[in-house]
């Protein structure tokens, strides 16, 4: 089985301000956050969670989910704080749930409001349509 994975940048920073040294930026704030949420919500073969150095869109906390047979999506502009980890995991369980990875925007929750960056259409799915 496929597992569905939960990219998470540890470089990204809200604020352009200089860390104090050992201080965490709030990517690594962000991750933590949805690593303890998602041990509640998530059965551990189900989805990873996985730390990227950079997912090369610097605004705010970046993420993207993905599974090799659906859209991968890429959130950006996130608050490293307990209410966007748990809508980021409401929507991911909403992504899973989708056997084609569709989302119904009315559901989305509120926080993710403005949040979507993109959508990168599947490649196997591609290539079943493009045959």
């Amino acid at each position: 089985m496929n597992k569905y994975t939960l990219f998470v940048c540890e470089s990204c920073n809200h604020s352009s301000t200089e860390l104090a040294e050992n201080q965490p930026n709030d990517g690594n704030i962000l991750l933590d956050k949805i690593t303890a949420l998602s041990a509640e919500k998530f059965a551990l073969e189900e989805l990873k969670i996985q730390p990227v150095e950079c997912l090369w869109n610097c605004r705010g906390c970046v993420v993207a989910i993905a599974h090799p047979d659906k859209p991968t999506y890429m959130l950006i502009n996130l608050p490293a704080d307990e209410e966007n980890a748990s809508a980021l995991l409401e929507f991911t369980k909403m992504y899973i749930n989708d056997p084609l990875g569709g989302v119904n925007w009315d559901e989305l929750p509120q926080e993710l409001d403005s949040a979507f960056s993109g959508c990168i259409p599947s490649v196997i799915n591609q290539e079943i349509l493009e045959s």
